[in-house]
């Protein structure tokens, strides 16, 4: 009888003994998770940092030249808004985007008013190309904000000889 004791006794300390190790385990498994999850986000800020200024030299020669301040912004709204379907898996989804250019110069106002079907155009293939999904998060709206940029800079490009247009601002962004 006092060997079954005993026995009993072997096993529940064997028990908590494995009970502690695995704890340690776990806490330690989770450490070095949450240090690679802070190394890996470290490496991606390194990377999308911008690079140190060039030489001493290259700058002072800049500061000599005062550069003329930019011209004022004018922000042209695009009216009316855009209005995008999606079909996510056999829904329909819409998008409603209202934009808002800004530029700086008062001909590129005026060739943005002539060729606005073209931009309405190119603006509503842009973004029925774009997945739905990915719209969803703030980083999907801001590649598609720098997408539509891009785009309407190549149409001024070839419409006037130069981009013209320095941002495109999302003053509204519906999905549903």
């Amino acid at each position: 009888m006092a060997d079954a004791d005993k026995d009993t006794q072997d096993e529940n300390a064997e028990d908590g003994g494995g009970g502690k190790k695995k704890l340690i385990m776990l806490v330690v498994l989770g450490l070095v998770i949450a240090g690679l999850s802070v190394g890996g986000t470290l490496a991606a800020l390194k990377f999308l940092t911008p690079p140190p200024p060039a030489e001493e030299g290259a700058e002072d020669a800049a500061a000599e030249e005062p550069t003329p301040p930019p011209a004022p912004a004018i922000y042209f709204p695009i009216k009316p808004e855009l209005i995008v379907n999606f079909n996510v898996r056999g829904r329909q989804r819409y998008l409603q985007a209202e934009l808002t250019l800004l530029v700086r110069e008062e001909d590129v106002i005026a060739a943005i008013e002539l060729h606005m079907s073209k931009i309405r155009n190119n603006l509503i293939l842009l973004i029925g190309g774009e997945v739905y999904e990915e719209l969803l998060t703030a980083e999907g709206k801001e590649l598609l904000r720098q997408r539509c940029l891009q785009e309407l800079q190549n149409v001024m490009q070839q419409e006037i000889g130069k981009p013209g247009i320095e941002q495109v601002l999302f003053t509204n962004f519906v999905m549903q």
